[in-house]
């Protein structure tokens, strides 16, 4: 029952800290594309005045096992985020990802047959994001940034791979 208390206390203060006036943000919130390791759309809000949520549907890179792979993934990311200098702010923060992949790869496992093919797999992964971004005078910011993490690969077997897996992205959002 404490533990019960506990997590419900956590999950009030979450709560409260999301609708906290976001007087200080850069922006409400913004649209546009994230371009790099990760392709796609991407979603950003400030709930708080340093507290950002991110939100990235598109493509990723993925090398497993000697094949290039693309994945399509939803990485959404939490982050804390601060002013350096007028339009420059820097975040850091944490975030996850799962995704989905159809293209087939071989893999190895220590019973026999050794060698298997694997195709419908799905992916799944815990990430830090570290970066900068540069709110202009008009509605639009450019950010950069980086994602390392630790991603693991499932297949109809279990666990295909799993490994460290890094992102470099650039930004572009038009913001409300």
């Amino acid at each position: 029952m404490k533990r019960n208390g506990i997590i419900l206390l956590f999950v009030a203060l979450f709560t409260a800290a999301l609708f906290q006036t976001s007087a200080q943000a850069p922006y409400r919130r913004s649209y546009g594309l994230t371009l790099g390791t990760t392709q796609g759309i991407s979603y950003k809000c400030f709930p708080s005045r340093h507290f950002a949520i991110q939100l990235d549907l598109g493509t990723k890179y993925c090398y497993v096992y000697g094949s290039n792979l693309w994945t399509v993934e939803l990485a959404p990311n939490f982050m804390y985020e601060g002013w350096f200098i007028e339009g420059l702010y820097g975040f850091a923060g944490l975030g996850a990802s799962i995704g989905y992949n159809w293209q087939e790869f071989k893999y190895f496992n220590d019973k026999p047959p050794y060698e298997h093919v694997s195709d419908n797999n799905y992916k799944g992964g815990l990430n830090g994001i570290f970066g900068l971004e540069y709110k202009f005078f008009i509605p639009l910011t450019l950010q950069f940034d980086f994602r390392p993490g630790y991603r693991c690969v499932f297949n109809s077997d279990g666990l295909a791979d799993h490994k460290f897996d890094w992102g470099l992205n650039f930004g572009v959002r038009y913001t409300l």
